[in-house]
């Protein structure tokens, strides 16, 4: 299994960045998607999470600016971020989710003028 992020960087306060994973070597279509993150100091924390029928849930603090998708035919996630915050920045992660999570490397995304 392997899960592979990328389209993180830096931006301004304000900005936009559109984060993408490709995974391989799962079913993708029965797994729930998610995407959390981890600031230094502080805990991993969920983001947003897609199921495989579209539902969508997301952590208050990025609900309104944070759109998460997924394409089960490029077995691929996304999370389009909008508005960014300086308190966006961390690392963030992909998971996939059935009875077991498998895990991204991480994208780093920092929010700074």
């Amino acid at each position: 299994v392997q899960l592979v992020e990328s389209g993180g960087g830096l931006v301004q306060p304000g900005g936009s960045l559109r984060l993408s994973c490709v995974a391989s070597g799962i079913s993708f279509p029965i797994y729930v998607a998610r995407w959390y993150r981890q600031a230094p100091g502080n805990q991993r924390e969920l983001v947003a999470q897609i199921t495989p029928t579209y539902n969508t849930n997301y952590a208050d603090a990025v609900t309104g600016r944070f759109t998460i998708s997924r394409d089960n035919a490029e077995k691929s996630v996304y999370l389009q971020m909008n508005d960014l915050k300086s308190e966006d920045t961390a690392v963030y992660f992909c998971a996939m989710y059935f009875y077991t999570t498998y895990w991204g490397q991480g994208t780093q995304v920092t929010v700074s003028s």
